[in-house]
């Protein structure tokens, strides 16, 4: 056997590995999809705040499980939809501003649940891979689980697909035509949520905002439609997820940390050498190159 195919194939000789590479490929994948709109619409510190508004029902859920993983994720989802639409209810009308509301209820949210995760004696052992990833951890229940969510997430993009990319592009057509706006924002929020639940076991809460927001942030340099950059950004985070997962087997890092190190490694390369908008093309070509393109991204 060559070392290439050794190296491949050695760490899938482990039925755990071979879960967790399925569970972070899935979470890749979804995340870049919708973290699509959630750039195309500047709602990254909307998810951040999400992600660590979930920790309440984290620490509910294993306070009533006693530890086990069905009413701890089952709090984390709960928690995650009740903040996403509480949210969503106080800013769809701009009574608050959308950036006062998230903090808000993203500082309450996480402080309560600091509180509860505090009154756990062993809460540094049994919930720190929540917090930062445990995707070797994945059991079959809990592969079965992200398959499952993963799969509901992207059909309701791919049903409601038209009408969320005009709410992305042009509210003010949507409004026009007269989609069900309101309707569609909340199920923006609630597949955010959703996802971010999803990615628990994978790369955890502190790193989940960046499996959103780097692979379709990444595409965006380089795409000129949308599709473009969806099918690019998911194309990221299926990489990001799987060498990520082979860096942490061979070097013994983290493995959330190092799907995310992966993918800002390329975000950071794309942010350089794109051929449409890199920063170093100028350089390059001299100072006879043509501008850097900034046409905007097409639907």
């Amino acid at each position: 056997m060559s070392p290439i195919v050794e190296f491949l194939l050695g760490p899938l000789s482990y039925p755990f590995m071979v879960r967790g590479l399925l569970a972070a490929l899935t979470v890749g994948i979804v995340c870049a999809v919708l973290g699509t709109f959630v750039v195309l619409r500047g709602m990254a510190f909307l998810g951040d705040a999400l992600a660590h508004a979930i920790l309440p029902g984290v620490a509910v859920g294993y306070l009533v499980g006693n530890g086990a993983r069905g009413p701890l994720f089952a709090g984390a989802l709960l928690t995650g939809l009740f903040t996403a639409l509480s949210v969503g209810a106080l800013t769809f009308r701009r009574q608050v501003r959308e950036d006062s509301a998230i903090g808000v209820i993203f500082a309450g949210m996480f402080a309560l649940g600091i509180a509860l995760i505090s009154s756990v004696r062993s809460y540094t052992v049994d919930l720190a891979h929540f917090l930062f990833g445990d995707v070797l951890g994945v059991a079959p229940g809990d592969l079965l689980l992200t398959a499952c969510l993963g799969a509901l997430v992207l059909l309701l993009l791919l049903a409601f697909y038209k009408e969320l990319v005009v709410m992305a592009f042009n509210p003010i057509l949507a409004t026009t035509l007269r989609l069900p706006t309101r309707f569609l924002h909340y199920l923006l929020l609630s597949l955010l949520a959703l996802t971010i639940v999803l990615s628990l076991q994978t790369v955890g809460v502190a790193l989940t905002m960046a499996m959103l927001v780097t692979p379709p942030a990444a595409a965006y340099l380089v795409a000129r439609r949308l599709p473009s950059m969806m099918g690019l950004s998911a194309g990221i985070g299926a990489f990001s997820a799987l060498s990520g997962l082979y860096l942490s087997y061979y070097v013994n890092i983290s493995s959330g940390a190092a799907i995310v190190l992966v993918c800002t490694l390329i975000f950071g390369l794309v942010f350089l050498f794109s051929p449409s908008r890199g920063v170093l093309r100028r350089r390059r070509h001299g100072p006879h190159s043509p501008k850097i393109d900034s046409t905007p991204l097409a639907p």
